[in-house]
């Protein structure tokens, strides 16, 4: 008799990593550190695995990441909002860790997520990047901040931790680059998505290191990963505007500026594109997003054919 696969879901927090296996309800728990992670590995090792699903925690699922792609067990890094979502559908309303492990677990179970792709090179620029976009958020903040700051003392205060904001973002810009060239094939996926117009060192370190998909999957995946590809609003002869929805926000806001980018490039196809949909009478925010989604299918042929930008 064939054995039935297992899904395994894992409720992340600082400390602890909550486990419930399904469908035979096994639950455990253990420490979210080095020796948590290889008694885990030594655990389900040896058993037919369907996914092992855990959600996103804001870094705290990383090590756990690593350990399960090291050791070749299909593992899976879920959207929050969409257990959250499933969760309040299905009626569980409550909140524990180990309820929560459960949650994800059925959720896996009932609508099986895609594996995530996970390599220590892209895991190392994923951090650049994502202190990066922390970096210039506390730059905006800051900034404002001293702008509305009455007292002197409070200006100083400020404008001091402007300074140090902006000497951490050249330093991580460095590193940044050095991880891009030190990489024989980040360099060169990079050197080609920045020969699009729009695409400068940010926004293809971005999208290599939060988006390792790209030029991997077929285009209508790639734009619904991102989130802008349009899904209907209709209900029998009502036909309502279609919208994006969903999506990873980080690599969607750089889209937005990548876009901004090749529509001022003149003579591109972005361009004729966009001044196309402006005059068909399409808002400019709509035309913008659907700029967007055409940059990211185009960067994702280029990758995926080891190809650079070409007017044609």
């Amino acid at each position: 008799m064939t054995q039935e696969a297992l899904i395994v879901g894992i409720d992340v927090s600082m400390t602890t990593l909550d486990v419930v296996i399904l469908p035979t309800g096994e639950a455990f728990s253990l420490p979210n550190a080095a020796e948590g992670w290889r008694r885990l590995v030594r655990r389900l090792g040896g058993k037919r695995l369907e996914v092992v699903a855990f959600e996103a925690t804001g870094g705290y699922e990383r090590g756990l990441l690593k350990a399960l792609v090291e050791a070749d067990l299909p593992a899976s890094r879920v959207n929050a909002a969409r257990v959250r979502a499933f969760a309040m559908a299905s009626g569980t309303l409550a909140k524990n860790d180990k309820l929560d492990a459960l949650v994800i677990a059925r959720f896996a179970q009932a609508l099986p997520p895609r594996l995530t792709l996970s390599d220590p090179v892209t895991d190392a620029l994923a951090e650049l990047v994502t202190a990066r976009r922390q970096i210039v958020h506390d730059l905006t903040r800051t900034a404002n901040q001293a702008d509305h700051a009455v007292n002197p003392v409070l200006k100083r205060s400020f404008r001091r931790r402007l300074r140090g904001l902006e000497a951490d973002l050249k330093l991580i810009d460095l590193e940044i680059a050095k991880a891009m060239a030190a990489d024989q094939d980040l360099a060169s996926r990079g050197q080609i998505l920045r020969s699009a117009p729009g695409v400068g060192p940010v926004a293809s370190a971005t999208f290599l290191a939060l988006l390792p998909e790209l030029g991997k999957l077929e285009n209508r995946q790639i734009a619904g990963l991102v989130g802008v590809a349009p899904y209907d609003h209709d209900s029998g002869k009502m036909r309502g505007q279609r919208s994006i929805w969903g999506g990873r926000k980080p690599v969607r806001d750089i889209l937005y500026m990548a876009a901004l980018g090749a529509i001022r490039s003149k003579q591109t196809i972005f361009k004729a594109c966009y001044d196309r949909l402006i005059a068909n009478g399409k808002k400019p925010k709509v035309a913008i997003v659907a700029i967007m989604r055409k940059l990211i299918t185009t960067l994702n042929a280029m990758l995926r054919n080891n190809t650079a930008w070409s007017p044609a």
